[in-house]
């Protein structure tokens, strides 16, 4: 029954990724955690393998593009890689329902991106039309990377919905180069969130399997076929979808425990 429960899952979020990108992995960990029973510090690391596989392979035709820009890439893993741990070692410190709590609040601001307008593009890091200004990105990519990086190792997700508003609107960088710069950010923090999480968690490594295994097919499946669909009719359902699953933890980690 948990097998077939896994499955169902993943392949659900599977599908969401490959329809909406990054941001459909927020409900990775909701879904061991209610679907599955899971401890939050059980779900983490199979959020992470889910989100860091599936990044990964939607990076590839962007790479086969040109459409990743590696010198910020590099900026913000670098910032960010360390920050995982840290990450990682607050979580370890914090009751389970804090966690909660303080992931529904990510949920939130997610929502509230997808919801946002993602078409304007920031110029205040850009020297002019031809490039960036690396004097004033750097300084601007670092805190930014922290951050990401923070969240990855602390809730187990990606943050590609800070990332990527990070990249447009702070940096200047045109949507599809963030897209795919967000995707290499995310396989750098979620592999090194992974690790740091490796050594306190006990992985139900069939579980595991099976959901990163439908969700990264559904996600390719999803990439390939739902190309017709109305992504941002069905982003605004996400975001209110992610708003209730959101209000359920927060019920659930404040009140009912």
């Amino acid at each position: 029954m948990t097998l077939a429960v896994a499955l169902t899952l993943g392949a659900i979020v599977g599908v969401l990724l490959g329809l909406l990108g990054g941001g459909g992995s927020i409900l990775a960990v909701p879904a061991l955690v209610y679907g599955l029973g899971l401890d939050i510090e059980q779900a983490i690391p199979i959020s992470l393998i889910v989100i860091g596989a599936a990044s990964a392979v939607g990076a590839v035709p962007k790479l086969r593009a040109h459409r990743i820009e590696w010198r910020l890439a590099g900026i913000f893993a670098a910032a960010g890689i360390p920050a995982t741990f840290v990450g990682s070692a607050v979580g370890r410190l914090l009751p389970q329902p804090v966690v909660l709590v303080g992931f529904a609040a990510v949920m939130i601001v997610a929502g509230v991106r997808m919801l946002a307008d993602r078409d304007s593009i920031g110029t205040s890091c850009r020297a002019s039309d031809s490039g960036i200004n690396w004097r004033r990105c750097v300084s601007r990519s670092i805190p930014a990377g922290f951050a990401v990086g923070f969240l990855t190792g602390l809730f187990g997700v990606g943050g590609g919905f800070l990332i990527i508003p990070a990249l447009v609107l702070m940096l200047g960088v045109e949507m599809p180069i963030a897209v795919g710069t967000s995707l290499v950010i995310i396989v750098a923090n979620s592999a090194a969130g992974l690790l740091s999480h490796l050594s306190g968690a006990s992985i139900d490594w069939s579980i595991t399997g099976i959901f990163a295994g439908t969700a990264i097919t559904g996600s390719l499946l999803a990439g390939h076929f739902g190309t017709g669909v109305d992504t941002g009719r069905l982003q605004r359902w996400f975001a209110y979808l992610v708003f209730t699953v959101a209000t359920y933890i927060l019920v659930d980690a404040t009140i009912l425990h």
